[in-house]
């Protein structure tokens, strides 16, 4: 453990990071550019030596993005809470209590997740229509349900089955109820994996794109990457305010990452080392 790396180690590794980070440095590259670099021969230039914030500034104003980055918000921070709440239940169930069928529904829980999303589009909308729900929040909320509350359980699972189940027989021989276990001891020592599941399911939600398109036709309901994908110049796609969209959406992410690192990797690597 003591051994250093070696000089390979860390080309490899600047190599790597740069072949992660390449897009991303490509579009922040190209959301400065002005619009006569976009194209031609300068287009392919890594730096640009007249550097503006026309792009950005033109988001703002040519677009309601402000409401777009509000109609993410919206549905991936609704989403990302009732379905890990409904999760957390859910999970528990499956880990620690006895009960028939609970490796079926593992297996159906599965295999809901497994089906693409292009299969599940229509009567999803037929659905939502029938109820009047195009054109709102709810009426994204539920069809994330598909996507989302699959991948919640899964995760939860792996983290309840590896606390100790001592703890529960402590708090059983102490009188508390099931309930009051749940909620103050094996929730809490839970936390760093129901942090890693909201950011992965609030990441899924405010990426989701093919059902924001299919039921919120209208622009006031319409989410961020509908809204990017819909942005139109007169005569050319405007490939800069686009870049500037991308960075601009992608900034609240990597915030939320940032602030949240620790109790991510906690939750990652929770449970890999036996003690």
């Amino acid at each position: 453990m003591q051994k250093k790396a070696g000089p390979f180690f860390y080309v490899f590794l600047a190599l790597f990071v740069f072949f992660v980070m390449f897009p991303f440095l490509w579009v922040l590259l190209s959301s400065i550019k002005p619009l006569s670099e976009l194209f031609g021969d300068k287009a392919f230039d890594w730096f640009t030596s007249h550097p503006t914030l026309k792009s950005y500034v033109s988001v703002f104003v040519n677009y309601p993005f402000l409401r777009y980055l509000w109609n993410s918000t919206v549905v991936a921070t609704i989403t990302t809470v009732y379905t890990v709440f409904v999760a957390a239940f859910a999970a528990y169930a499956i880990a620690r209590l006895e009960f028939k069928g609970k490796t079926v529904i593992l297996g159906l829980v599965l295999a809901v997740s497994m089906f693409p999303q292009i299969a599940t589009i229509s009567p999803i909308y037929m659905f939502v229509k029938k109820f009047g729900l195009t054109n709102s929040y709810l009426g994204l909320i539920i069809p994330y349900t598909t996507f989302a509350l699959p991948l919640s359980i899964w995760l939860l699972v792996t983290f309840f089955r590896k606390i100790p189940f001592d703890l529960e027989e402590a708090a059983k021989m102490d009188g508390a109820t099931p309930m009051q276990t749940y909620f103050k001891i094996i929730l809490p020592l839970a936390v760093p994996g129901v942090f890693t599941t909201s950011i992965l399911v609030f990441i899924a939600a405010w990426n989701e794109f093919l059902f924001a398109l299919t039921i919120n036709t209208a622009e006031k309901y319409k989410t961020v990457p509908v809204g990017i994908a819909m942005f139109q110049g007169q005569y050319t796609i405007p490939w800069g305010e686009i870049s500037a969209a991308t960075v601009i959406v992608t900034i609240p992410l990597v915030i939320m990452v940032l602030l949240f690192q620790r109790r991510i990797v906690s939750g990652l690597t929770s449970g890999s080392v036996k003690e």
